[in-house]
């Protein structure tokens, strides 16, 4: 499953309620009208029972008033995350496109859909993701789990999980299974009829809400341990929060991006940036099958703009980009120390750093080889090994058949 790939999806989605721009800071943001997107305009729950477990400096992450989180909805989300009998052909499931080693990313450029259709972005890690403020590389309405899932889900162009049209046949799946039998009851027991579509959602939100990563080496710097960070990771996370390489503007905070929604803000905006990635016409062209932003808004300016992830488990995340197009975290580093890309030869050559629609963040630096290997030093302690190897995550599937003589 890929959370966000496809741009015509089922149903539709609003468009954007105000035309993006450009601020005067030197960031990129997309503004949304808050009540359409759905910013602070419900206050969360007032009474919740679920244990976050949160170190010191993670705040609560924002919970929807209509799904609090319990135990039981979790423990039902991690079940259907990984059962295939979740896709219309029976053979994919979520964690097909989300693997826990990988920080629930998947490692190929674009995955592959329930029928083999490739997809056009990314699968993004899905740790933290309880704290993003927009859920996809490009769409900025998008920012509630509870309606990013509707896309892995029944999107048509391209097909994920294909369910739509077999929405019926998959329920029943669930509904005949005495192990689901008694774990939608417990999650949902005020519901007579609890074996609703409404209701699986809500639970694999709940699951991915649960995906809380802390405990990185620089977690453990942060919280008292002056021994875990190395020399080459301090000096790196030096040159992360100076002025010169601009990193932690967009990548900044506890959870390492921009685009940050926690249990009390008031406003949120959504950072999208354009890095010089393409630029196939001399004029800031993307490939056309991925415009960034614009596809959404149809606004020229924002051609190439997409979201900074966090950068947390980032050495894990591999390749990188939108479209998977960056094989390594050292590649990473060297097209922003040039402020931007320049592709030479093929249908999207082009020179990235003089495209006119880049961020005016991605202007290049200067680094030596050391100062590079310190830099990747540091967003490698930025890796969490609890979190890739928690049980409360991992597949139970696989679990029940290690248990079996």
């Amino acid at each position: 499953m890929l959370w966000g790939t496809a741009l015509a999806v089922a149903p539709a989605l609003p468009q954007l309620a105000e035309a993006p721009g450009h601020s005067h800071d030197g960031h990129d943001h997309v503004h949304t009208d808050p009540a359409q997107a759905g910013y602070a305009v419900a206050a969360p729950p007032s009474e919740e029972t679920y244990a976050w477990n949160l170190p010191a400096g993670f705040p609560l992450p924002y919970v929807p008033p209509d799904n609090p989180m319990t135990a039981e909805k979790v423990e039902l989300g991690r079940l259907l995350f990984y059962d295939q009998r979740l896709s219309a052909n029976g053979t994919m499931a979520c964690a097909s496109c989300h693997e826990q080693g990988r920080a629930f990313s998947d490692g190929t450029a674009t995955p592959h859909g329930a029928t083999g259709e490739a997809l056009v972005r990314n699968s993004q890690g899905l740790g933290n993701v309880a704290y993003y403020s927009t859920l996809t590389w490009a769409n900025p309405v998008l920012t509630d789990l509870e309606r990013q899932i509707l896309i892995p889900l029944f999107s048509e162009f391209p097909v994920e999980m294909g369910i739509t049209g077999h929405e019926s046949e998959v329920l029943a799946r669930f509904q005949s299974d005495p192990a689901y039998q008694a774990r939608f009851a417990a999650a949902f027991p005020n519901e007579a009829e609890p074996y609703t579509w409404g209701n699986i959602i809500k639970a694999l939100a709940s699951f991915n809400r649960a995906l809380i990563s802390a405990d990185s080496p620089y977690d453990r710097y942060l919280a008292g341990d002056l021994e875990a960070l190395s020399g080459a990771a301090l000096r790196g996370m030096d040159m992360f929060l100076s002025e010169e390489l601009e990193c932690h503007h967009c990548h900044g905070g506890f959870n390492f991006t921009g685009s940050t929604r926690q249990r009390n803000t008031v406003f949120v905006e959504a950072p999208f940036h354009n890095t010089g990635l393409y630029n196939l016409d001399g004029r800031g062209a993307y490939p056309p099958n991925n415009p960034g932003v614009a596809g959404v808004s149809n606004r020229p300016e924002d051609m190439g703009r997409f979201r900074a992830p966090s950068l947390r488990n980032v050495a894990l995340t591999a390749p990188y980009m939108h479209d998977g197009s960056v094989a390594t975290l050292e590649d990473v580093v060297r097209q922003y120390e040039a402020g931007g890309r320049v592709i030479t030869s093929g249908p999207y050559a082009g020179d990235g750093r003089r495209s006119p629609l880049k961020s005016g963040l991605v202007s290049g630096f200067t680094l030596t080889d050391q100062e590079r290997a310190d830099l990747l030093a540091f967003l490698e302690a930025l890796t969490d090994p609890t979190f890739i190897s928690d049980p409360r995550f991992s597949d139970p599937f696989a679990a029940e058949a290690q248990a079996l003589p």
